[in-house]
């Protein structure tokens, strides 16, 4: 199926999201839509798939015209998305989810769940998507939770395919093998729109690339194209795509933590008697593959959840009690790995958002009553500097796009004095411009004397930041190297595998 885009306009009163896009793409073609976040990439995704209406445009499929008053009437012309949160339902099955809204059933209205495990079973044969119809979805991993929804796409008979933001929650490996099922799905004929921030990815599995900068296209571009150019055709300036720091000058531990245990809900070890030190004026980049005890660990240093056993120190005082409270008026920044819901309250303003663990202080405050001139103030200077896209201080967060909620996040945290900064997937959904901010600011808050802790899927990330790398596997700390080893060792290391040769730091 051919998809043509003429003139697509989508304005939300005054504010025009989308300004006469125009867009081709293929059949059996990976066309890739790059963009900063809030450059409109969403909102041309949800016009085409019914969610949103064009002001002005129009869509054609194989040439005729064509309009959709819902996601039904997309589904029903061969267009499928996979949207960057999972729309599933964590208690039904693989089966259950994938006849939602479709169901089959036999004389008597009884559900024809097997008919629903036939066809996934297919459908996971035919794409090679290694699914099992009878797990629950709460069960799975993310990477097979979005085959899932790959899966109730095809099920529709999508012939195009929207991708949204779809390896941001991702490990490596998961997009390796995402990689790959869009490959096979491109074999076989099935047109993909791939929405990212991400130039290494779409470089490699992209047959075509358009760049759309605030609401319109820049220009569509060859896979060949240069990271360099994609980011200045992205961001409209030339963005650094390698952190410059100098060499640290690490002083003495501020933060520590001797033997943390962690056993969740289930009864299930999941941090193992985990101990480092993170010293002033250095980063400590903590990577693993996603679920080996990362999350857990830093939930337990900011009190978010107890620890079972072990110790955390701030400048040698014994803070493992402290609830988050405590660890944040102690001089502890924190930067949550889900920003909706440990990061920001999605009802309340930006301007609001951006004093949520501040509000008590004298600067904003005046005994129970908050001093709201300093905290419009507080918000103008923070969307100027961290360029966050808002129309309004007053707009909700949840209005915003996620990277932009990010930013609210990020603003905030570096918006005090700390001691420690801890950071987990501090740049998770967004784009290159704002990786290049946030990885400059977290340099500068260690030359500045804190003590930073990052925790990243990202082996960029980590290599750009990191001035010593604890390696997580099987939730404990395997090894202790620096940043100079090589991609190879660190990812037989995050394997549980300890190559030969591996030196570790102190």
């Amino acid at each position: 199926m051919r998809l043509e885009i003429k003139g697509l306009t989508k304005k939300f009163g005054s504010f025009t999201a989308n300004d006469s896009i125009d867009l081709v793409v293929e059949p059996g073609e990976i066309h890739c839509l790059l963009g900063e976040n809030g450059a409109g990439k969403s909102t041309l995704m949800n016009m085409l798939y019914g969610l949103l209406t064009p002001t002005e445009g129009e869509i054609l499929l194989d040439g005729r015209a064509v309009t959709f008053d819902g996601p039904g009437d997309a589904l029903a012309a061969g267009i499928g998305m996979v949207h960057q949160h999972f729309m599933l339902v964590p208690v039904f099955t693989v089966a259950e989810n994938v006849m939602l809204g479709h169901e089959q059933t036999y004389a008597g209205g009884v559900l024809n769940r097997s008919a629903a495990r036939k066809q996934v079973r297919e459908l996971s044969d035919r794409y090679r998507l290694a699914v099992d119809p009878d797990a629950l979805v709460e069960d799975i991993p993310v990477g097979v939770q979005q085959r899932v929804e790959i899966i109730k796409a095809l099920a529709s008979q999508a012939q195009v395919l929207i991708l949204d933001e779809p390896t941001a929650v991702l490990t490596p490996q998961e997009i390796d093998e995402l990689m790959g099922i869009m490959r096979e799905l491109k074999a076989q004929g099935t047109s993909i729109i791939f929405i990212t921030h991400k130039l290494r990815e779409v470089k490699a599995i992209g047959d075509k690339i358009t760049v759309i900068r605030r609401g319109k296209v820049v220009g569509t571009t060859p896979p060949s194209t240069s990271e360099a150019e994609l980011a200045e055709m992205m961001v409209g300036r030339s963005v650094s795509l390698v952190v410059d720091k100098d060499e640290a000058t690490a002083g003495a531990p501020v933060f520590t933590a001797e033997g943390i245990t962690v056993i969740d809900p289930r009864g299930h070890m999941v941090v193992k008697d985990v101990s480092f030190e993170a010293r002033a004026g250095e980063v400590l980049g903590i990577c693993g593959v996603q679920g080996n005890g990362q999350t857990e660990l830093i939930k337990s240093l900011l009190g978010l959840i107890r620890p079972d056993a072990g110790r955390v120190e701030l400048d040698g005082k014994d803070i493992s009690r402290h609830g988050p409270k405590e660890s944040l008026a102690a001089g502890i920044g924190y930067i949550p790995e889900d920003r909706s819901h440990d990061g920001y309250v999605g009802a309340f303003s930006v301007r609001e958002n951006l004093v949520l663990d501040l509000y008590r202080t004298d600067e904003f405050s005046a005994g129970p009553a908050l001093k709201l001139d300093k905290i419009a103030a507080n918000a103008k200077a923070r969307i100027a500097e961290f360029d966050i896209r808002t129309e309004s201080p007053d707009a909700l967060v949840s209005s915003l796009s996620g990277g932009n909620q990010q930013k609210v996040v990020v603003a905030r945290e570096f918006s005090r004095p700390l001691k420690v900064l801890i950071a987990s997937q501090p740049t998770r959904g967004v784009d290159v411009g704002s990786i290049e901010f946030i990885h400059k600011r977290i340099i500068a808050e260690r030359d500045r004397g804190t003590a930073v802790v990052i925790v990243s899927t990202e082996l960029d990330e980590i290599y750009a930041l990191a001035d010593r790398i604890a390696v997580m596997y099987d939730g404990r700390i395997v090894a202790t190297v620096t940043p100079d080893i090589p991609r190879e060792q660190l990812g037989l290391l995050m394997a549980g595998a300890a190559p030969e040769g591996t030196e570790v730091a102190s």
